[in-house]
């Protein structure tokens, strides 16, 4: 499993531990940056990450920002991308169980490194359940089709 990791300066320290972790478990991570806690604008980062989950070069995507918000808003521009924020392990379950999610995004102002441990654990070992929320997902992506109709380059 291949990871895409970005985020922007109130996430950097989180994110550096969000990739150790990740890389502590076997799996490959890209970071896509910063490579510091200097001033970064997040939609650049969001960006990185988001078209490579989009285009498969990465399974899932994760973002940190100061609440995992602005990351979340810029990520779903991306067709394809369904981003979504999570602050504990419930948020995190229903992300994938329910919403597919492809992209996980932090608030590194929000958590500490054990509470992202746990939301990572529960967001990456829980499968998409299908069924009824299979035929909703679909509705969200008739609704990018229907209101975004354009093809990524």
């Amino acid at each position: 499993m291949k990871i895409a990791l970005a985020a922007d300066h109130a996430g950097f320290a989180l994110k550096e531990k969000v990739r150790e972790y990740l890389q502590s478990k076997g799996l490959a991570v890209e970071d896509c940056g910063p490579p510091s806690a200097d001033p970064v604008d997040y939609p650049d980062f969001a960006e990185k990450v988001a078209r490579r989950v989009a285009a498969r070069q990465a399974d899932y995507g994760v973002l940190v920002c100061g609440t995992g918000l602005g990351m979340m808003l810029a990520a779903n521009k991306v067709r394809g991308i369904r981003a979504l924020p999570c602050a504990d392990t419930l948020s995190a379950h229903f992300a994938r169980a329910h919403n597919n999610g492809n992209v996980l995004t932090l608030g590194g102002r929000l958590l500490d490194e054990s509470s992202m441990q746990k939301i990572v654990d529960t967001w990456l070992s829980t499968p998409f359940q299908g069924g009824r929320h299979e035929r909703r997902v679909e509705k969200v992506t008739a609704l990018e089709e229907r209101y975004h109709p354009e093809t990524e380059s």
